[in-house]
């Protein structure tokens, strides 16, 4: 794996972001104390099944050891594999197309290719494209036809690895990546892309562990509060309140392709199915960003499949929080209000579970009954 040191991660930052923003990054206050302000009235959550419109099933690229970002010698060409995200691949995009291309900082080929269209491929080439590449993107399916198309979507990089089976060196690389897309993804913020600013609970019937951060570190999340009350949330004793960004899936991803295409971007339609396709592509380097489909493409045996399934309600306007509860979660968009959620690693089924679905619905209806706190 190619590695930066300290000082080339750190030109690599100040060049990518600009020096006053990495400056604002390396010294980030610590999280607040926590402030026991009373919590404002939230407008309840309608959750019933009769207000479902659809059941999505997705089957996030996952590998327990952590994402892959690494090149490889295929012949003559240079692949620079970047894959593996599990349910982050959202919220780290901008910040892993980052790191490929500077991986690639040394090839001077003018044309290149990227492989998969989902949010990290998109990303990846308008990130070369800025510096001045000519990129040819190959994939089976366009956008809405994509996996990134049914993520959640909220900024909020976990599942993402297995606590344990990462080293070091990769959780370093896991920080800056969510530091670099969190920083990227406020350039985005407006309706044209679907990025907004979303007040974000997380529920907890227990306290958070000592030294508990949130993913990818608490300078990342404005606005923290925490509440120890069994009256603030649908029972739940323990509230940690915090601010992030909320990704309209349906909306920012055709924004995406369509920037893609106005700075001159080619879009191939097609399934490489083998390494020897890959060799026969015209482009010296090529952009793996193929998600689960490396698995088959590339032979990694040790990603898998994390699957997900979420049901979609009528859309509530009113609602202008989300929240985190265990393995449910409520996220309200414009294409609907989302509930989850399921984190099944090594099932591959793409069949939506009665069951499941149950749940979900049941489980957000649960805590939509509960007690709210009141607006001052």
């Amino acid at each position: 794996m190619n590695r930066l040191s300290r000082k080339d991660r750190r030109g690599f930052l100040a060049s990518a972001l600009g020096a006053g923003a990495y400056a604002a990054l390396a010294h980030v206050p610590a999280a607040r104390a926590a402030q026991e302000e009373p919590p404002r009235r939230l407008a309840p959550l309608k959750a019933s099944r009769d207000r479902r419109i659809r059941t999505v099933v997705g089957l996030r690229p996952y590998r327990p050891e952590g994402f892959v970002l690494t090149n490889e010698r295929l012949g003559e060409k240079v692949v620079v594999h970047n894959y593996g995200h599990g349910g982050g691949g959202v919220s780290l995009s901008w910040g892993v197309a980052l790191l490929a291309a500077e991986q690639a900082r040394n090839l001077e080929d003018r044309s290149v290719a990227v492989l998969g269209c989902g949010v990290v491929g998109l990303s990846t080439a308008r990130v070369l494209q800025r510096r001045g590449k000519a990129v040819t993107l190959y994939t089976r399916e366009l956008p809405p036809e994509t996996t990134s198309n049914v993520a959640g979507a909220l900024w909020y990089p976990t599942h993402v690895y297995e606590p344990g089976r990462v080293s070091s060196t990769f959780l370093e690389r896991f920080g800056l990546a969510s530091r670099l897309a969190h920083r990227e993804f406020q350039s985005y913020v407006g309706p044209e892309y679907g990025v907004r600013w979303l007040e974000t609970y997380t529920l907890r019937t227990e306290p958070e562990p000592p030294g508990h951060e949130p993913a990818g570190g608490t300078e990342l999340y404005p606005e923290i509060r925490r509440y120890a009350d069994s009256r603030t949330f649908s029972g739940y004793s323990h509230v940690r309140r915090f601010t992030s960004l909320m990704i309209e899936p349906q909306i920012y991803l055709r924004a995406l392709l369509r920037d893609f295409h106005v700075a001159g971007g080619k879009v191939v339609i097609g399934e490489l199915k083998t390494r020897e396709e890959v060799a026969r592509l015209p482009e010296r380097v090529v952009f793996n960003c193929t998600g689960l489909g490396a698995r088959a493409l590339f032979g990694d045996q040790g990603m898998a499949s994390m699957r997900g399934q979420i049901e979609v309600l009528l859309p509530q306007p009113e609602l202008d929080y989300g929240y985190l509860a265990n393995s449910l979660y409520m996220f309200p968009r414009a294409d609907g209000v989302i509930l989850g959620g399921t984190f099944e690693a090594g099932n591959w089924s793409m069949d939506a579970d009665e069951a499941t679905t149950t749940r979900i619905i049941e489980g957000n209806a649960q805590i939509a009954r509960g007690p709210r706190g009141s607006r001052q």
